[in-house]
């Protein structure tokens, strides 16, 4: 699956976590598992104020395309941010507590869509 074959409010948001260097975007349909949503987007950022400022660029893109979360929590300690936008929830992790929660063991049996982490050095897209 690539980006071009995503729901655009997917592919919005997995666009703006590449933007801020996110790490391991990972991206866990659970249509046919979970009723409380269809997909789970998963990220890493290195450090807690990297974690705000993934969140904060896909709560921009979106937002700036009409789609707004209905809730967030974990910004302030920038460990586990997680935005739930009803359809799909994005979670970005601090390393540490994506190890520690792991949701992709916890959903393996969700298809998994892995995206590339941006080069070293490449500017925003």
């Amino acid at each position: 699956m690539t980006t071009d074959s995503l729901r655009p409010e997917l592919r919005w948001a997995v666009e703006a976590a590449q933007n801020k260097k996110a790490a391991g975007v990972t991206l866990l349909d659970l249509a046919a598992l979970a009723a409380f949503t269809d997909y789970f987007l998963i990220c890493s950022g290195l450090s807690s104020r990297q974690v705000q400022a993934i969140s904060d660029e896909i709560e921009e893109q979106l937002g700036r395309r009409g789609v707004v979360f209905r809730h967030r929590e974990g910004y302030q300690s920038g460990e586990w941010v997680l935005l739930d936008y009803g359809g799909f929830v994005v979670h970005i992790f601090n390393e540490r507590a994506r190890l520690y929660y792991d949701l992709e063991r916890l959903w393996r049996k969700a298809r998994r869509t892995d995206f590339p982490d941006a080069e070293p050095g490449a500017g925003p897209r």
